[in-house]
């Protein structure tokens, strides 16, 4: 019995291994395809790649690289990351057996890169040691810690009124030129001395617009803290489509060994369109805007892997802010009801105040972050409580009356202060403030002390608040410690009293 089972099993292991090798030759005989045809705009299709795979690597030509993307029956249309023009019919596609990938190491830091990892910046090219696939699962849900930490932005009216989380995903949207990217590149120079790794992902930008940016962040001395992703608008649509994936890996690798990184997604307009001339190039049914059915998976899949780790998942956290545009200040569009639905809370940035002078525009009625005060500093409890319902009274009553109505000394008085507040909001670009500066600046126009000012001395009494509490070492540590009843606040508050007091018997 015992011999007739041993005799099975060694007819079996022999079958199974000849199997093997029936497969491992005909895999090789589909390693090499070739083009059938040539779109010319980012797309080729092929046959004699029968085993190929999903978003596998393939070499077309002499070194153009691809990603198989539509498998068919007879074909698979290929998406490209590199220069088609050389490419025709009839020219060589090889297998490479890998995904698409990125290089993740410690060198990233302070360079510039496109999303396969080339650098752009004209230095030595990266170690090549240790690669991550660019597309990969989100962290599971058991895999989480809650979002508690604050990320300073350095702008207040963030901080105050819509926070952002280490591990948050905020939107930020708003029509052109409205200042999305500005306060973007604010809260990556705010990051200098907080020991938050940025990601600034372009996607389809203009080159002169990157380096912009890049000269921004030079200048303000952000750059040796930052690492800049570019997929730029004349390059392959293929090589857009990737670009932000490629940014959240090489974040993971980071928040993996415990670091906490800020990615920002400049902007994901741009990204949904270069998917949707993917998909229709290859022939994929179009949906509402003819944008392909899938879009709210492409950006779900990219955003839920921003996250805040457990302790014993390391304890890193990725932070996302994706930025988007919108269209004569239409948020329930496709494309922005689609990742509103996705992340955390929006930032929107209104051209009406814009084009008044209230920098940075945001919208405070129409922004939110859904982590909220969990995500925020006790300090800023006691200061901002009541600012957001206070402020959106305002702008209310200051609505109504435009209309010439005779108004109560009650109303008159609710006017006056929330122009103050208002003004107060306003803020220079990239000139982030620190918490103590923050805050001391918040109380004071919450406690009414700047009611009797001039609009026109708001600004002057502010630089004096915010010079006076740089002077004061260790005053941010005790403000970020104290109650909301602690000594502390009695201290600030007569200080800047005395700074009323001395502004007032100058003018």
């Amino acid at each position: 019995m015992s011999e007739t089972l041993s005799s099975v099993l060694n007819v079996t292991s022999e079958a199974i291994e000849q199997s093997i090798e029936n497969h491992k030759a005909e895999i090789s005989q589909d390693e090499v395809g070739k083009i059938i045809s040539s779109v010319g705009q980012g797309i080729v299709w092929a046959d004699g790649l029968g085993r190929v795979k999903y978003e596998e690597l393939v070499v077309l030509g002499k070194e153009t690289i691809g990603m198989a993307f539509d498998l068919l029956p007879k074909r698979v249309g290929i998406v490209l990351l590199g220069p088609g023009e050389i490419l025709k019919a009839g020219d060589e596609i090889k297998r490479t057996g890998r995904v698409l990938d990125v290089p993740v190491c410690q060198q990233l830091i302070g360079r510039i890169i496109d999303p396969l990892g080339l650098p752009l910046d004209g230095r030595n090219p990266l170690p090549d040691e240790q690669r991550r696939p660019v597309q990969q699962e989100a962290p599971p849900i058991m895999a989480r810690a809650p979002v508690e930490k604050p990320l300073q932005t350095g702008l207040k009216v963030v901080d105050a009124l819509i926070p952002v989380g280490r591990g948050q995903r905020e939107l930020i949207l708003g029509d052109r030129q409205t200042g999305k990217t500005g306060l973007a590149i604010d809260t990556i120079i705010n990051q200098n001395d907080k020991n938050v790794l940025c990601i600034y992902c372009a996607i389809g930008q203009r080159s002169s617009s990157i380096a912009k940016v890049v000269d921004e962040l030079r200048r303000h001395k952000a750059l040796n803290n930052c690492i800049i992703v570019v997929a730029e608008g004349n390059d392959p649509p293929g090589l857009q489509f990737i670009a932000p994936y490629a940014a959240t890996t090489i974040g993971e690798y980071f928040m993996a060994q415990g670091r906490d990184v800020l990615v920002v997604y400049d902007d994901l307009t741009r990204h949904a369109r270069a998917y949707r001339q993917i998909s229709l190039l290859l022939r994929r049914p179009p949906g509402r805007e003819a944008y392909p059915g899938d879009i709210f998976y492409v950006h779900s899949r990219l955003l839920e892997r921003s996250t805040h780790l457990r302790q014993e998942h390391g304890g890193g956290s990725l932070t996302a802010l994706p930025i988007i545009e919108t269209e004569a200040q239409n948020i329930s569009a496709y494309i922005p009801t689609n990742l509103i639905s996705i992340t955390d809370g929006q930032i929107y940035l209104s051209p009406d105040l814009f084009q008044k002078g209230i920098l940075p525009a945001v919208d405070v009625g129409k922004s939110v972050s859904r982590v909220g005060g969990k995500a925020q500093l006790p300090a800023y409890r006691k200061v901002a409580g009541d600012l957001r319902l206070s402020y959106s009274q305002f702008q209310e009553l200051e609505a109504f009356a435009r209309f010439g109505t005779r108004l109560d000394k009650k109303t008159r008085k609710t006017i006056e202060h929330g122009r103050r507040v208002r003004e107060i909001l306003k803020q220079d670009q990239f000139a982030p403030l620190g918490t103590a500066e923050q805050i001391a600046v918040l109380l004071a126009v919450t406690e009414g002390l700047f009611d009797e000012i001039p609009l026109t001395r708001i600004y002057h009494l502010q630089q004096l608040v915010i010079d006076s509490v740089r002077e004061e070492t260790g005053l941010t540590e005790r403000i970020c410690k104290s109650p909301k009843n602690g000594p502390v606040w009695d201290e600030l508050v007569s200080k800047i009293e005395k700074l009323v007091d001395g502004l007032q018997k100058e003018t």
